[in-house]
């Protein structure tokens, strides 16, 4: 199936970027707390799709005074439930082509987990986890820790919410060459640089037939308003670094969110519409823990004025 056809079955696009948060916070969105998994676990321990994962945390970062932000020192409960829809069987990205074995993606603010990227690895060609440079020991060390092969139980204090898989969990195993980590900050540093870890269409020209990448995610990025524009924008650079005209298919803009304030969700949206083309996934193509009352939504966005021919795919 072509692009055209899963936009299709994404349903209307978002014409109006206000009546979305509208309808959205109209309805019965349970209380999450802050969205924290276990704030205050050095290790959480979690399975998805069948791969179990031990992921260690900073509660100590979380609760510094540090001016950039401390948000990604631990693990969100969007993260764990956005992984294990993007490698169901259902997912409609996969289900119908458009991502697939050959896909290079990128996660904006990807935290301390690296979740997203683990279980979604071994599905496709290349992951390019970013954030900040504060959580990069402790992401390094969840990539290097949950990709090697173990027949031990895990270790440590169990976070709670575990769900058993049998008397023994057991890790599957995966390369860590197909996970790249990559130091980003929004309002400070340019994507410029990533093209160097994108495919080229032509080895002999890079520059000018860059194949970029075929999806950018972000789960739980948005939380007050200072972090709007340069998010958004970010989310636009990154998007345009494809080229290759009109048959070339569009990186796609997967936002992942916990409904918190309808204010600060309001003026993402309006900013992030006017960059890009927006869909919301619907409920029947969404797992049971992100559909309608979760309190928590995916967007799908295509960035305005691109070359590819939507109407005629």
């Amino acid at each position: 199936m072509s692009l055209q056809g899963v936009l299709q079955l994404l349903g209307d696009e978002i014409i109006d970027p206000e009546e979305e948060p509208f309808l959205l916070f109209s309805q019965s969105v349970p209380s999450q707390n802050l969205g924290f998994v276990d704030s205050k676990a050095l290790i959480v321990e979690l399975s998805i799709a069948g791969q179990d994962l031990t992921i260690h945390q900073s509660p100590t970062i979380l609760s510094s005074n540090r001016k950039k932000g401390t948000t990604g020192a631990v693990l969100w409960k969007i993260t764990p439930l956005f992984a294990e829809w993007m490698v169901s069987p259902g997912n409609v990205l996969f289900q119908h082509g458009v991502l697939g074995p050959e896909s290079t993606l990128l996660e904006l603010g990807c935290g301390i987990s690296g979740v997203v990227g683990l279980v979604l690895a071994p599905k496709i060609n290349n992951f390019i986890a970013t954030d900040q440079d504060y959580v990069m020991k402790l992401l390094g060390q969840n990539i290097a820790e949950n990709s090697r092969p173990s027949c031990e139980s895990f270790p440590g204090r169990r976070s709670k919410g575990r769900k058993q898989t049998g008397p023994t969990n057991v890790r599957q195993a995966m390369s860590t060459d197909k996970i790249q980590l990559v130091p980003l900050d929004w309002e400070l540093n340019s994507p410029a640089t990533l093209p160097s870890l994108l495919p080229a269409a032509s080895p002999e020209s890079p520059g000018e037939n860059l194949l970029g990448l075929d999806a950018v995610l972000a789960c739980d990025c948005i939380y007050n308003e200072s972090l709007i524009k340069p998010f958004v924008q970010t989310c636009a650079d990154i998007c345009s670094l494809r080229k290759g005209g009109s048959e070339t298919r569009p990186t796609l803009c997967i936002i992942a969110q916990q409904l918190r304030s309808s204010e600060v969700f309001e003026g993402w949206l309006v900013a992030f519409h006017e960059q890009f083309q927006v869909w919301r996934v619907p409920d029947r193509l969404l797992t049971e823990g992100l559909r309608e009352n979760s309190g928590f939504v995916v967007h799908v966005g295509i960035l305005r004025n691109n070359q590819y021919k939507l109407d005629d795919s």
